[in-house]
């Protein structure tokens, strides 16, 4: 059946749903439907990420995956499989299949063995979703086990849509109108089985808001547990953090830290998360804005209150060209004056 399909015309739908101004969650549900036309697919997985930090913020996890996150997640961190999401976003090429990666040789895949084919699936199709030069989601097709796996043809159609996909997912962020959450921070106490131990009211709060991924946790909460339990193993730095795009529009800021008894026993893991300072969403905020990195670059400085002149000699060019970057930073911003720029950028949520 899927032959008969125009491909041409699937693809050009798709590319005019990721550009129809759609909420992500309809955006979601409409790129998988037009996408399984032309690409048949027994389970999908779509994530938001930071561009910032590339964790996830957000996932909508189809059966039989959704029951596995914390087994991906834990798989994603460890550094030591083919196709990590992260690494797909900075690599030359953003989308490969695990047939690809392996050779053929499935079993090589840690992720293969211990959770893909205990669920029955086979090849699996991996896709960072850049676009310009921030990744804003990832997506995951995935095969029954023995199916055919991904053809050159179904990723070079992903590699072309991927990119309209993430400015679908920007711009959704973008369009939101910011709702305030609790004005104080909140916690999470975690297990390291990625389990909720405790909360307090102000992080149940804030946890509402998030796209809530399958299992009790946000994604996002769960990600960034996870990458602190794999820097903890590998004895690596402390992970950034994330920034998330609420449902409702604002911004949470996440960070995870292991808490320690008065004998230095290791306990839970901490999530904090807080809405309250928007200085530190600052670079999440401006790269919503699909603003190159010389007008980010131009919009930071308005922000530290720099005039025209100081910015021309920090970045060494014309006073004329650091106005064209701001004309072009207010054009895609949607202000018209450095004053309305800064209060769009540094405004707290719901002011």
């Amino acid at each position: 059946m899927a032959g008969r399909v125009d491909r041409g015309r699937v693809e050009r739908e798709l590319v005019r749903q990721c550009h129809a101004g759609l909420s992500l969650p309809d955006l979601r549900q409409r790129v998988l439907r037009s996408l399984r036309r032309i690409v048949p697919v027994a389970a999908a997985f779509v994530a938001t990420a930071d561009p910032v930090t590339l964790l996830f913020t957000g996932a909508y996890a189809e059966e039989p995956l959704a029951g596995s996150t914390a087994r991906f997640l834990e798989n994603e961190f460890s550094g030591s499989d083919v196709n990590r999401f992260a690494a797909l976003a900075t690599a030359p090429r953003h989308v490969s299949s695990l047939d690809l990666a392996t050779r053929g040789e499935r079993a090589a895949s840690p992720r293969y063995g211990e959770i893909m084919l205990p669920l029955g699936l086979g090849d699996e199709l991996r896709a960072a979703l850049v676009a310009g030069s921030e990744c804003w989601g990832y997506l995951c097709l995935h095969r029954e086990d023995g199916e055919r796996g991904f053809t050159r043809r179904e990723l070079e159609l992903v590699a072309r849509v991927g990119p309209h996909l993430a400015a679908g997912i920007r711009d959704a962020a973008v369009r939101a109108a910011a709702t305030a959450g609790p004005d104080r921070p909140g916690v999470l106490l975690v297990s390291d089985d990625l389990a909720l131990v405790a909360s307090t009211p102000e992080a149940r709060a804030l946890a509402e808001l998030l796209d809530d991924g399958p299992g009790e946790l946000p994604v996002a909460v769960q990600a960034v547990a996870a990458a602190l339990l794999a820097a903890e193993r590998d004895r690596g730095p402390t992970p950034l953090g994330c920034t998330v795009r609420t449902r409702p529009g604002g911004w949470v800021r996440l960070s995870a830290s292991r808490l320690t008894g008065p004998a230095g026993g290791t306990g839970l893991v901490s999530v904090v998360l807080d809405s309250t300072g928007p200085g530190s969403t600052t670079a999440a905020r401006l790269a919503a804005h699909a603003l190159t990195p010389r007008e980010a670059e131009v919009a930071t400085l308005v922000l530290r209150g720099r005039s025209t002149r100081e910015i021309s000699a920090a970045l060494l060019i014309s006073a004329h060209t650091v106005q064209d970057h701001l004309k072009s930073v207010f054009d895609k911003t949607g202000v018209r004056s450095r004053r309305e720029l800064v209060g769009l950028l540094l405004a707290s949520p719901g002011s």
